[in-house]
């Protein structure tokens, strides 16, 4: 078992450092590509329209790896800061914010502390990013933390459904349920990340509970004719039921003394 948040933020950071220079090698060119793009088959932003308009904006990608995609919103006019608890993958990320020349702050630091003040930011964002690879019940209070009073949070993460139907005996996806449904999962491959996954519940009432107001859900089913450099879900598989989806939410007010 991965042990305490602490134990899985640890192993993470590990992999990330040692995989910093393959991973980018294999995905690189695709996600070069469309930048500004959601999950493995890098679904564009200008068909979900999630984010909206980041121009003027103070922007945190949050799990930023290379930053790819908060270089491109850099490129439209948002003040972006990008934070990873991988000092590997920033590297690639500087070589890629001067290749393009655009500002985006750095950070390495943990995800679930955050080293910026309070109501700091307009978007926290990530494809994947922290908000699958940390415990929900520290990263949602910093992200609520982090926003300004009408912020908004956007993530995508992989869905529960997808580790629901993955047969582990024969190491393959099905169209059968192998899993009991866990409202908390931490799911350890062994040989790579630890993903923390939630129920949809969980996940809403972590939201209620730090004062962020969903506004949409937004399965994200594999495009007619995808394809993926991610050995993550298999094409007819994802063309028929989702692997992966977005949380857009917005900062409610605070309370005022």
């Amino acid at each position: 078992m991965p042990g305490t948040p602490a134990d899985v933020e640890r192993r993470n950071r590990s992999f990330w450092d040692a995989d910093a220079d393959d991973y980018q090698a294999a995905h690189r060119d695709a996600l070069g590509r469309i930048p500004e793009g959601w999950g493995i088959w890098r679904i564009p932003e200008a068909e979900l329209g999630v984010l909206g308009d980041v121009a003027g904006l103070d922007v945190l990608e949050y799990g930023c790896g290379a930053a790819q995609f908060g270089v491109a919103l850099a490129a439209r006019g948002a003040r972006v800061v990008g934070l990873d608890v991988s000092a590997a993958q920033l590297a690639h990320a500087r070589a890629g914010a001067e290749a393009a020349g655009t500002t985006v702050g750095l950070v390495c630091a943990s995800a679930p502390a955050a080293p910026f003040p309070d109501a700091a930011f307009d978007l926290v964002f990530c494809d994947h990013g922290a908000m699958s690879f940390c415990d929900p019940d520290r990263t949602v209070p910093e992200c609520a933390r982090l926003l300004r009073d009408g912020g908004r949070l956007v993530f995508s993460v992989g869905t529960q459904l997808l580790y629901l139907t993955w047969d582990d005996a024969r190491f393959r996806q099905t169209r059968r349920l192998q899993e009991p449904w866990r409202a908390r999962q931490v799911v350890d491959s062994g040989s790579g990340t630890v993903d923390v996954l939630w129920s949809h519940g969980e996940w809403v009432r972590a939201f209620r509970t730090h004062g962020l107001v969903v506004d949409d859900l937004v399965e994200l089913i594999a495009p007619e004719g995808a394809t993926t450099t991610y050995d993550f879900a298999p094409y007819r598989w994802a063309r028929r039921w989702p692997a992966e989806e977005i949380w857009c939410l917005t900062r409610a007010p605070r309370a005022r003394r």
